[in-house]
């Protein structure tokens, strides 16, 4: 079974932004392996409290939640220009602003959340609350076609559902810290499962989109966050606040005063960059300069999405042995081999190849760069995660505009030179960040 050819740009934060033509190639097949593996790798994650049934039953509900919200975004993000363009008619220039000011209240909102929920309260009521924002969000670009409407309260909405992720990922790292268990694999398996949210939701947007219309396309994404309001309220727990020691408390202000946590920032920041140029450049650049057909653009990341699964699961395996930092710094490397590739060798099954390495970048940086952030803001779980997230939306603002000025001015081609050099800075600076 192959997906159909995609034709507008995917533009959420966390995973494949730009592409015209999506994860389409892919044997459907594959991913029911994967799925499987998941749930059979399960019954090895287990140190004495791990292998009480209960506790397993919470990590494998952690994975599916993971992959209902992942699905419920993947629904609405990649034809959200689409919707905006021939249901709200509006002119490019306004589709534009909306993605900026989504972006930009995006940062702002997780970040008020985030420190709430390291501070007080309970994180999985939180993470309720903004499921329940995002089924409100869903509701509204379901029955409104004002855009005003859709920029202020849309807007709103969107910026505190789009929070539940990063709370998911935090709340699934303090369970897993209290019950002993494998922290690193077992997180890198919920970002294994977001992937393959990724792989699976965009075809089924349009699919409902262009053959039944937005309205039930949305509808379909607040049912879906339904369902993972009921499994967080039925089968995730609610984790108690632990007091550190008064020599161990973390000061909320000093986080971005550590030079290691900027160092991160500003890393991933770049990395992130570097992905997103490509990925909105990319299907572009290889019909119109390269002449290849269009259909590529599905076929190259299809093959990357599938292969940052594993990647994924094999940092997790690898990271007791090597530590964080070491895969890190392979990541950034590889990376760096993948945009000079895309220089150096243009043509199509060079840019095949390349797609391992690119995989190897992304998959070890989406599962190990949000833990490292953690490990770096000890008891700050969900500001470490926005941390991360954020860095993601702030490279999202910066590759936009980047890619749009070297277009503009020096034509395709010069975009992957950036990109290598962006590359290449954000090695430098991930050489600098310390160990944990």
């Amino acid at each position: 079974m192959r997906w159909p050819l995609l034709l507008t740009r995917i533009t959420d934060s966390c995973q494949l932004i730009g592409i015209r033509a999506i994860a389409a190639f892919l044997q459907l097949e594959l991913f029911w392996v994967y799925t499987v593996c998941f749930f059979v790798r399960l019954s090895f994650l287990r140190d004495g409290v791990m292998s009480k049934p209960r506790i397993n039953a919470i990590y494998v509900t952690f994975l599916v939640v993971s992959l209902l919200c992942g699905v419920a975004g993947a629904l609405q993000a990649p034809t959200l220009s689409l919707f905006l363009t021939n249901e709200v008619k509006v002119r490019p220039m306004w589709v534009g602003f909306f993605y900026t000011v989504n972006a930009i209240a995006g940062i702002a909102i997780s970040f008020l959340l985030a420190n709430r929920s390291d501070n007080k309260g309970d994180r999985r009521k939180l993470l309720m609350f903004c499921c329940l924002m995002a089924i409100g969000n869903s509701l509204v670009f379901a029955f409104s076609r004002d855009y005003l409407v859709l920029i202020t309260v849309g807007v709103l909405l969107a910026a505190i559902g789009n929070a539940a992720m990063p709370q998911l990922f935090a709340l699934a790292r303090e369970h897993a810290d209290r019950s002993s268990s494998e922290v690193v694999m077992f997180s890198s398996m919920m970002r294994a499962m977001l992937s393959l949210a990724w792989v699976l939701g965009p075809p089924l947007s349009f699919m409902l989109a262009l053959n039944y219309g937005f309205t039930p396309m949305y509808l379909s994404a607040a049912a879906v966050f339904i369902g993972s309001i009921l499994m967080i309220a039925f089968f995730l727990p609610s984790v108690p606040r632990l007091e550190q020691p008064v020599d161990e408390k973390v000061v909320p202000v000093s986080a971005w005063r550590n030079k290691d946590v900027r160092l991160l920032f500003f890393a991933s920041l770049l990395m992130w960059t570097c992905n997103i140029m490509y990925i909105i450049d990319m299907p572009l650049y290889i019909t119109s300069e390269l002449g290849l057909p269009e259909g590529l653009a599905g076929l190259l990341m299809g093959t990357a999405a599938g292969l940052e699964i594993p990647a994924m699961l094999v940092a997790g395996y690898l990271v007791k042995r090597f530590g964080k930092r070491k895969l890190m710094l392979y990541a950034v490397a590889s990376g760096v081999i993948f945009y000079a590739g895309l220089v150096a060798f243009p043509f199509k099954a060079a840019l095949m190849i390349l797609q391992l390495f690119n995989a190897i970048f992304i998959g070890i940086v989406a599962g190990i760069g949000m833990l490292y952030f953690q490990d770096l803001m000890p008891g700050r779980a969900g500001s470490a995660t926005t941390l991360f997230t954020n860095s993601i939306s702030t490279g999202v603002i910066c590759a936009g505009l980047l890619q749009g000025v070297i277009v503009e001015n020096f034509g395709h081609y010069p975009v992957y030179w950036a990109a290598t050099v962006l590359a290449v800075l954000a090695l430098g600076l991930m050489y600098k960040v310390k160990d944990v």
